[in-house]
């Protein structure tokens, strides 16, 4: 398990998370706001025109030549979609100066550079630099299309947009191709002083440090603005009459067969626990029914697997087939939801997927990126889940909670990714 100092400090929340297990400090900044289709592309540009350049480092090269001044850090970005929420992050991983015999506090001055590129990024005009934006206009566009390229991605991308049309959870963490050439460095750079004075800031370190340690160096280097706190985790969709059934065509070998339903569940709920529980017998892990059905005794299909989305409530079957074996592998999922609903699993399959998504989550939190993952997961939700409390509720789950909360979950959409006509197979 691992203990959690948090404090608010103007607009910042700040988690700092001791540990002695390694011989780095982990920093992670994450910045969110509800997903909305008028600033998604901007906000999917902003982390990668940030870690090009700051006031200080006016370009890429300099900036990682810095990094490697500090003993070799790191510094990443990333986007993500939690619920509803579109959610920037940005890490550096920086080496604890106790084990390298120097006298300078590299933590310190990791927290500088993070509030350089924060605070003062590369401007010229009242905007980002013309260059780098344009730069990463093109890096996005590509990011963009290379989903077209990767099936399994793209058929994923597809069902949630069918499934959510209308809804925020439709739209893609990297934005629309459409809207890329309407942006310009100095709106982009508006919207970024927008986001500053708007966005939940979490700030987490990670390492053999304390709140008390951090700070005032946290204080000095992050003057954000106090600001009112959302409860962000909503989750829209229409519910449908009939099962929505979707056929794409396109030059593929391999049909994507991809299924959303309705849990009803969110990590909000006190039966999230055996929601989860449900999903891996059912789909998430190698011993489950649809890994063991349709991939292995039929051998209809080359990857079959489910998953959770735990803040949206949402539950994704997917199967990699052949083309005209698409009713049989429907068939066969169908028929393993319904022998969860009926309680058809043994208490055998029970134990072992409860002993799997123990493992997953201590798993998870043998890493300073996992500890946050796990953390995070109580900022976007408004129920707090203690990583001990979460294993002992997965723990308390019976043979009569998956069968109840099997009853709330229900197949909203189909997507099948398939072959055109006349294509050889």
């Amino acid at each position: 398990m691992f203990r959690e100092e948090v404090k608010t400090i103007g607009g910042l929340r700040l988690h700092v998370i001791p540990t002695k297990k390694y011989k780095t400090n982990t920093l992670v900044l994450k910045m969110k706001a509800p997903l909305c289709e008028r600033d998604v592309t901007m906000r999917a540009l902003i982390p990668y025109v940030l870690q090009n350049a700051t006031e200080r480092h006016p370009s890429m090269k300099a900036l990682r030549t810095y990094l490697d001044e500090l003993y070799g850090a790191t510094l990443q970005v990333d986007l993500a979609k939690k619920g509803e929420n579109h959610i920037i992050t940005i890490r550096m991983d920086v080496a604890n100066e106790k084990f390298l015999g120097t006298t300078s506090s590299l933590l310190r001055e990791a927290l500088t550079l993070f509030s350089d590129i924060l605070f003062r990024p590369l401007t010229e005009q009242g905007g980002f630099s013309v260059a780098i934006v344009e730069q990463e206009k093109r890096a996005l566009k590509q990011k963009i299309q290379s989903l077209f390229d990767d099936k399994m991605r793209y058929a994923q991308h597809r069902l949630i947009e069918e499934m959510y049309k209308g809804s925020p959870y439709a739209l893609d963490v990297h934005g629309k191709l459409s809207d890329i050439d309407t942006i310009d460095a100095k709106r982009l750079y508006k919207h970024y002083e927008h986001m500053l004075k708007h966005d939940e800031i979490d700030l987490y370190i990670v390492g053999d440090v304390a709140l008390t340690d951090v700070e005032h160096d946290v204080v000095e280097r992050f003057p954000l603005e106090a600001r009112s706190l959302r409860s962000t985790e909503t989750t829209t969709i229409t519910k449908r009459t009939s099962v929505q059934e979707v056929i794409e065509k396109q030059h593929v070998k391999q049909g994507k067969l991809h299924l959303g339903y309705r849990t009803n569940t969110t990590y909000n709920d006190a039966d999230y626990d055996a929601l989860q529980v449900w999903n891996g017998i059912f789909g998430g892990f190698a011993h489950s029914k649809l890994f063991m059905n349709v991939r292995e005794k039929a051998s209809l299909a080359y990857y079959a697997a489910s998953r959770i989305e735990s803040h949206q409530g949402m539950m994704m079957v997917m199967a990699g087939i052949e083309p005209s074996n698409y009713e049989r592998a429907l068939e066969i999922i169908h028929a393993q939801a319904e022998a969860m609903r009926n309680g058809q699993f043994s208490d055998e399959e029970i134990i072992q997927t409860k002993a799997v998504i123990r493992n997953q989550l201590l798993e998870t939190v043998d890493t300073a990126r996992g500890m946050i993952e796990i953390s995070y997961h109580n900022v976007i939700a408004t129920r707090q889940r203690p990583l001990d409390e979460w294993l002992e509720a997965i723990e308390k789950v019976t043979y009569e909670d998956i069968v109840r909360i099997g009853e709330k979950i229900e197949l909203d959409t189909i997507y099948f990714l398939t072959e055109k006509e006349g294509e050889k197979k």
